[in-house]
């Protein structure tokens, strides 16, 4: 190999380096930004009116910002299940909406009208098990998760009702300042009894997890 195509290959890992660098202290610095206003906003975590998977009375909770459209979302779903399972009495999942992308508003206010129901998980898995069929970012088909969601069990002609109601709009509109607030900007985005993830991944939740439970051990 020539002496030129080495200066440019060591040329090459020389910015891929300082980039990764970069990367890397920008990721933290909003990290540490978004420590230091979730810990000044600590009320808007959780609200009255989020969904609760788990044990109400387990001290370890996951706050889970949430996108029914979000292919990331769909695919977190059944790692945090699992960790819920791992520790069946200590953790709890705390649902908040993060509608992101088009339509997402509308299959919200689908989950909260299941709820109403008696049948959020059943309509929830429902509805990430055919997210590919109506989850376009560009042209969602929102009648395919209604669809979907009558194939579940829920009474879809009540379900539309209760979507118009207006405290469908005012849970919607609260989990949105909520999340503007907390500077949350994708999804999923995971707290951990308020404690954000080191970098994203599952394996970083799962030992944040481990870390909130053992403390309740020592």
């Amino acid at each position: 190999m020539s002496a030129k195509k080495l200066t440019v290959i060591g040329l090459v890992a020389v910015v891929a380096l300082f980039f990764y660098l970069g990367m890397s202290a920008y990721q933290k610095r909003v990290q540490i930004a978004q420590d230091v206003q979730v810990k000044a906003e600590q009320t808007r975590l959780v609200r009255m009116h989020s969904p609760v998977f788990g044990p109400q009375a387990g001290q370890v909770t996951i706050v889970e910002f949430f996108d029914p459209a979000c292919e990331t979302c769909r695919a977190f779903y059944p790692i945090v299940k699992s960790l819920m399972a791992q520790y069946p009495s200590d953790v709890k999942l705390v649902i908040r909406y993060a509608p992101f992308h088009q339509g997402s508003d509308v299959v919200v206010k689908l989950l909260e009208a299941a709820r109403s129901q008696g049948k959020y998980q059943t309509v929830l898995e429902a509805v990430l098990a055919a997210q590919p069929a109506w989850a376009d970012h560009g042209q969602p088909n929102i009648e395919t998760a209604f669809k979907v969601a009558e194939q579940a069990g829920l009474d879809l002609t009540q379900a539309r009702q209760d979507m118009e109601k207006p405290g469908m709009q005012a849970l919607l509109q609260q989990d949105i300042e909520d999340l503007t607030a907390l500077q949350v900007t994708k999804t999923p985005t995971f707290f951990v009894n308020g404690r954000s993830l080191p970098s994203f991944g599952p394996d970083q939740l799962a030992a944040l997890v481990a870390d909130e439970v053992g403390k309740l051990k020592r």
